[in-house]
């Protein structure tokens, strides 16, 4: 009998509950919960077969087809636990979380945009690795149904899924970190589903609800607040593969879509496209927003234009299972615009020494902080203190209500188009091209993406670096997302006594520019 409070119990509640109602709808596949609770037994079948122990780390890199909720729920199911990798990472980036995890089994896509997942992966520099499951994507050329062939003995994940507990750790979510070395958040069973039940609760989310899933399932905005909410309520999952606004516009149309969160980039290019009264997205009620500066005005036209009766922005942090704070379904347009709510999910709030105007560092507290980072007690112990209080490295004030206000980043990260990017690491990448002297990246506003990289380069006497160079070489070695989308070359960064670039100065220098 598997425990309630584990994924897969979440999965046999509610395939028993509304077996013939739809899971999950692509445009090559539709599954029932029922239907989705028999895939998901044979692949974890196969993953058993292929020798995937308990405990052991199975990862996923590729983009949101359906074949990536039902190896997530396998792999939960064989007792092992999920690593999503950003489909943005390059193939040195993927390498490092799969040797440092030593994953035995990794579900790659394959010809998708332009680039092969699973032939980029070098095998012979991962020993661990032994498997290697090719996701089809545009071609029908992948190892999926060779994969599902092998998954035949369904007593044995019968037996895996009950010995599932509810603080057995379920994924490895990476996020960067200000050394520049991505860490591994560890949450259990009971922490993903608990905080994603309860972004889902904000949201008032049934089984009545279908919901267009455009955030990466990498990410815990598509994971968590996606897969995991849908399967803990009923509603129908939509996946869409990349983001096109009329594409979107006509899912909601022929799908009567509910839910859609996403950026606020996201809502904002659907409100302007000049085809947007061509489609009926009147059946559009719940929308979640957040991870940049959201101005009033587009909440307000998302509200009026779009009709969407429940519009709210949230807080989270992977080291929180993804959640912290959220807005609740009856505050007004300028809360949701210039605030990121209340806590949720059991998390207390606090602002760790407050300046006289209320701000100071962010401080979570409460079951569903993340177990600790993978292999790393030195940065676990950095993050959350011998109180329990997880320090978010962001500065805030909460205002007498209990709302909390995001002023600044204590790090200096900046969010690219909804992804974190931690200047450390863009700068430790760019120090090692040839010529650079030194080097500081900072987070410039972007009307499209949020913000975007700009790189401050001091170059080395004699040498002859140019703008499209540096890019060129960032793309090279760094996701998309972090590279630097312009570059100034400086005969020295400004520092302080302490020898510490005084960014401060590189924004304003960036804002006057």
């Amino acid at each position: 009998m598997t425990d309630p409070r584990t994924i897969p119990g979440v999965l046999d509640r509610i395939a028993d509950r509304f077996s013939e109602h739809d899971a999950l709808v692509t445009a090559d596949r539709r599954l029932t919960f029922a239907e989705l609770r028999a895939e998901v037994r044979r692949a974890a079948a196969a993953l058993i077969d292929l020798g995937v122990d308990p405990g052991d780390r199975v990862a996923i890199w590729s983009p949101n087809t359906w074949h990536w909720v039902v190896a997530c729920l396998a792999i939960h199911h064989a007792g092992a636990i999920l690593v999503p990798l950003n489909t943005r990472y390059t193939v040195s980036e993927a390498a490092d979380i799969l040797a440092r995890t030593g994953a035995p089994v990794l579900f790659a896509s394959g010809e998708f945009l332009g680039s092969d997942k699973a032939a980029a992966v070098e095998r012979a520099a991962l020993p661990q690795l032994r498997h290697i499951v090719r996701v089809p994507v545009e071609k029908a050329d992948g190892t999926w149904d060779e994969f599902m062939a092998r998954g035949t003995d369904l007593d044995a994940v019968a037996a895996r899924a009950d010995a599932v507990r509810p603080d057995d750790v379920a994924d490895i979510l990476f996020t960067s970190g200000t050394t520049g070395r991505s860490k591994g958040a560890l949450c259990a069973h009971r922490q993903s589903l608990d905080a994603s039940a309860a972004w889902a609760e904000c949201g008032q989310l049934s089984e009545a609800d279908r919901y267009l899933c455009i955030n990466p399932f990498f990410h815990n905005f598509g994971y968590k607040a996606g897969i995991l909410a849908c399967l803990q309520t009923g509603a129908t999952l939509y996946p869409q593969l990349t983001f096109d606004p009329e594409r979107a516009m006509a899912a909601v149309q022929e799908h009567r879509i509910t839910v859609l969160p996403g950026p606020p980039t996201i809502y904002q290019m659907i409100l302007d496209h000049p085809k947007r009264a061509d489609y009926d997205l009147s059946s559009l009620r719940f929308a979640v927003t957040g991870a940049a500066v959201v101005p009033v005005v587009l909440i307000e036209r998302m509200q009026s234009e779009l009709d969407i009766d429940i519009v709210l922005t949230a807080y989270g942090l992977t080291e929180a299972s993804g959640f912290g704070t959220m807005c609740r379904p009856d505050d007004d347009a300028v809360t949701v615009a210039t605030t990121c709510g209340r806590p949720i999910a059991g998390f207390e709030l606090r602002i760790d020494n407050p300046a006289e105007d209320g701000t100071g560092e962010v401080l979570l507290r409460g079951p569903n902080v993340m177990l600790g980072y993978l292999d790393d007690p030195e940065a676990t112990a950095a993050a959350i203190d011998a109180d329990g209080w997880l320090h978010t490295g962001d500065v805030g004030r909460v205002d007498e209500r209990g709302y909390l206000q995001i002023t600044d980043r204590l790090k200096d990260m900046y969010i690219c188009g909804g992804f974190n990017v931690y200047p450390a690491e863009v700068e430790q990448v760019l120090s090692r091209l040839d010529g650079v002297a030194d080097v500081a990246v900072i987070g410039v506003p972007d009307e499209r993406l949020g913000e975007v990289g700009k790189a401050f380069i001091v170059p080395k006497p004699g040498a002859t670096l140019t703008e499209d160079a540096v890019i060129a070489y960032a793309r090279q070695h760094l996701a998309n997302f972090k590279a630097p989308r312009s570059v100034e070359f400086l005969d020295e960064l400004p520092r302080n006594a302490g020898g510490k670039v005084v960014k401060p100065q590189l924004r304003e220098r960036a804002r006057n520019s």
